[in-house]
């Protein structure tokens, strides 16, 4: 008996009788069966990996570039009526634990769990606008608490400026190709990569069990290093506490008492600005989503400044001030807290954002806009 083709039945040629041959038919269906594998499997794995994070659940520092898992804590919030704060390390609590931050302290003046954080560390205004834009599409039809970080905007080299290699926090998220970043000199392959893992949730889960349990190297490279482990017996299925440090010894002490100095950093124009700009595209996102959206601007460390830098930064506020106005965003931009209760330049000490909510829970736009 002649071999055949398995999907229409016509014979093969002699020469092909150990070749499956498959008609276009054939190639189609099994296109579309690996796609649905593909598809299929992320959501699949959702219910195998437990996520039950609480009231103060914030991602845990060392899958602070897992945007898989960014994507699912926001369809977790978003599932609810809770005001969403998103921005960087300051939102995170970078000095703090989960039950420190600006949105714990807002809860427990509120005596609620109407505040979530959204917060990730380290991530800068290109790399937020990336994060919204390609992993924050659940976030709609909420109140959101968007965090700006003037510390970005504090000099050409945060601004992302110049064309000199830079390496700087999330480069997956910023923009591979257009507007070109003449900074970031990642090779063609690897910007490609990373497109196509924005848009294919496949790699995207690939990456977050990468990140989430082999230290983000792949499984060759985590094989290599530790011949004699099991692959399997890596993903326990449990994550990091939110609580875990962003290093060893977590600094807990005032800024004045670490030995940090005054510095003299001369801003960038928001006019100029490149991180500005960024963050108004957040802004755009957000908005375009069907949500409501307070910025929230520093406080910075303003007594970390040189009577120059001060002065500049004076007028960097007043600019902010004015477009967010024009824009017609509701803000706020509060007084720097007392020195005390900072540790670094944008980063408060507990104690500090205890101070900040109960600040913003007395603000009269912040309170105008809660209550619409």
């Amino acid at each position: 008996m002649s071999a055949q083709d398995i999907s229409t039945g016509s014979p093969l040629p002699p020469l092909a009788s150990n070749v499956i041959w498959l008609s276009p038919r054939g190639w189609v269906t099994m296109a579309a069966t690996v796609a649905v594998f593909l598809a299929v499997v992320p959501l699949a794995w959702e219910g195998v990996e437990p996520f039950e994070p609480g009231g103060d659940f914030r991602i845990p520092y060392s899958l602070s570039e897992d945007y898989w898992l960014y994507r699912r804590w926001c369809r977790e919030v978003a599932a609810d009526d809770r005001t969403l704060f998103v921005g960087d390390s300051v939102v995170w609590g970078h000095y703090v634990d989960s039950r420190q931050t600006l949105t714990h302290y807002l809860n427990e003046l509120t005596g609620s769990e109407a505040y979530a954080n959204l917060g990730v560390d380290g991530i800068h205004p290109a790399a937020l606008a990336g994060l919204l834009e390609h992993y924050g599409g659940d976030i709609r039809n909420r109140k959101v608490v968007l965090f700006c970080n003037p510390l970005w905007m504090s000099s050409p080299t945060h601004d992302l400026q110049g064309e000199k290699e830079l390496s700087f926090n999330h480069p997956r998220l910023v923009p591979q190709f257009s507007p070109r970043l003449d900074c970031y000199k990642e090779p063609l392959e690897t910007r490609l990569s990373i497109v196509a893992q924005r848009h294919l949730p496949f790699l995207s889960w690939a990456h977050h069990l990468r990140v989430a349990y082999f230290v983000d190297q792949d499984l060759l490279a985590w094989t290599l290093e530790q011949p004699y482990e099991n692959p399997a017996a890596a993903v326990t299925l449990e994550f990091p506490s939110p609580d875990e440090p962003p290093s060893p010894e977590p600094v807990a002490e005032p800024w004045t008492e670490q030995g940090i100095g005054m510095f003299n950093p001369p801003w960038v124009d928001p006019a100029e600005s490149f991180q500005w700009r960024s963050f108004e595209r957040s802004l755009e996102l957000l908005q375009s989503r069907g949500n409501r959206v307070f910025v929230l601007v520093g406080p910075f460390n303003e007594h970390m400044l040189e009577p120059q830098s001060l002065a500049a930064y004076e007028q960097f506020k007043r600019r902010i001030d004015a477009r967010l106005t024009e824009l017609d965003v509701p803000h706020a931009l509060p007084p720097p807290l007392p020195s005390e209760l900072y540790a670094d330049a944008s980063h408060p000490l507990a104690e500090g954002y205890a101070l900040l909510a109960r600040r913003l829970i007395g603000d009269e736009a912040f309170t105008a806009f809660e209550a619409d």
